[in-house]
């Protein structure tokens, strides 16, 4: 499984590289999220280009770091798009997933203040998925034109 997000993100990253500077966008359709090192390299590529990110399907778990790192003005969401939090957790040797607070606050710090609100406004980021969409998201995101 690990493999398959390293692949997805080097996929990206080549879609990326074929792609016109400024001129060009980077559209998410389906992104289950993953480890979050492939996703920051991937999201600084991105902003670094000047592209525009539009979100159109599912960005959950470390793909939501969109929000940090690409400007907002440059993001724009569609009626299919969905945004999925939740806190963060590693893997110890063994296979067992443990909480990582500190990181957690570090990421929700880091997120715009509107969905930062509206996370805290749920409570939080805890291991309960959280899912932004519809009118929610539209109130803090435009949709793509």
């Amino acid at each position: 499984m690990r493999a398959f997000f390293v692949s997805l993100c080097a996929a990206a990253l080549m879609l990326l590289a074929l792609a016109a500077p400024a001129q060009a966008e980077v559209r998410i359709l389906a992104s289950p999220g993953g480890q979050v090192g492939p996703f920051l390299d991937l999201f600084e590529r991105v902003r670094d280009s000047g592209e525009r990110v539009v979100i159109d399907g599912p960005c959950l778990s470390a793909c939501t770091l969109v929000l940090s790192m690409v400007p907002s003005s440059r993001i724009c969401v569609t009626r299919r798009a969905v945004l999925g939090f939740h806190a963060a957790r590693s893997m110890d040797r063994r296979g067992r997933m443990y909480a990582e607070p500190e990181a957690s606050a570090l990421v929700l710090q880091a997120y715009p203040t509107g969905v930062r609100d509206w996370i805290v406004h749920r409570g939080g980021l805890t291991s309960r998925l959280l899912l932004l969409r519809g009118r929610e998201l539209a109130a803090l995101y435009p949709r793509c034109r």
